[in-house]
């Protein structure tokens, strides 16, 4: 088996970017902001949220983290967007309103939308570059190969399928209630990113072996963050596939701050 793990190629980044803000601060006299917004305490979102915050003090960046009620998020994003000390902005996900997502996002100057997710934002997705980064990264060309996307969700599935169709590659999109069909059809496939947020829906006997798997789905059960490979498929000895830990997630992160020191630069 051989693991997609993130965190060595994140680490790399990560030192590039510690320069680059040290340059910053040097010369400019001025560090990198990011403003998060939230509207809950849920578990997932605060595993994110501290991630995002460890890895700002290691590069000198900034976070500053607001929850606010979900009614008030436009709000908050307008008054952030006509802050000058504010580099960048997300919304951290989910919401409390999921059917608002589309809508809030998209208040974000496009220009500070650096988790890419609003429609005229100014970056592509950071988790959809994650998933680039980590597969060109461990040397793997997507050229020639089936590839399947599993969910079709505004964080991974909608922008990596867009992203991936306009490099010319052969690209199917599978939602996680065609479950039946997921059964027959993926075993087909060469390379498999999963992101629908449904804990162990990938099974060991949708995947054929020596495909690639990407896990890219998180959900929280009973507090503690999962995936959307079963443990037996991440068991399998006869596939390329991230790691329970490190995957995608470290090289988003990495993405996120990339977008956010572009932004600074500007």
């Amino acid at each position: 088996m051989k693991w997609l793990d993130g965190r060595e190629l994140a680490d790399f980044i990560k030192e590039r970017q510690a320069r680059e803000v040290r340059r910053m601060r040097q010369t400019e006299k001025k560090a990198p902001v990011l403003l998060i917004l939230k509207d809950s305490d849920n578990p997932v979102i605060e595993v994110y949220v501290r991630m995002k915050r460890r890895y700002a003090e290691d590069i000198g960046a900034v976070v500053a983290v607001r929850t606010v009620a979900t009614g008030r998020l436009v709000e908050e994003i307008e008054k952030a967007n006509a802050d000058g000390g504010v580099q960048g902005m997300i919304v951290q996900l989910p919401i409390l309103q999921p059917e608002l997502t589309d809508e809030v996002c998209d208040q974000i100057a496009p220009e500070k939308d650096v988790d890419g997710l609003g429609s005229r934002a100014a970056y592509d997705s950071a988790t959809a570059t994650a998933v680039n980064y980590l597969l060109a990264g461990h040397g793997l060309d997507l050229a020639g190969k089936k590839i399947a996307i599993l969910g079709y969700g505004k964080l991974v599935g909608r922008p990596l399928a867009k992203m991936w169709r306009a490099s010319g590659y052969d690209v199917t999109v599978f939602r996680s209630k065609d479950k039946e069909w997921l059964d027959k059809a993926l075993p087909q496939f060469d390379v498999v990113v999963s992101a629908t947020g449904v804990a162990g829906i990938l099974q060991p006997e949708m995947i054929k072996p020596h495909a690639v798997v990407v896990d890219a789905g998180t959900a929280s059960e009973n507090g503690v963050i999962v995936g959307d490979a079963s443990q037996a498929l991440v068991a399998r000895n006869d596939v390329v596939i991230t790691p329970a830990v490190g995957g995608v997630g470290p090289l988003t992160i990495s993405a996120l701050f990339d977008h956010l020191l572009r932004a600074t630069i500007k």
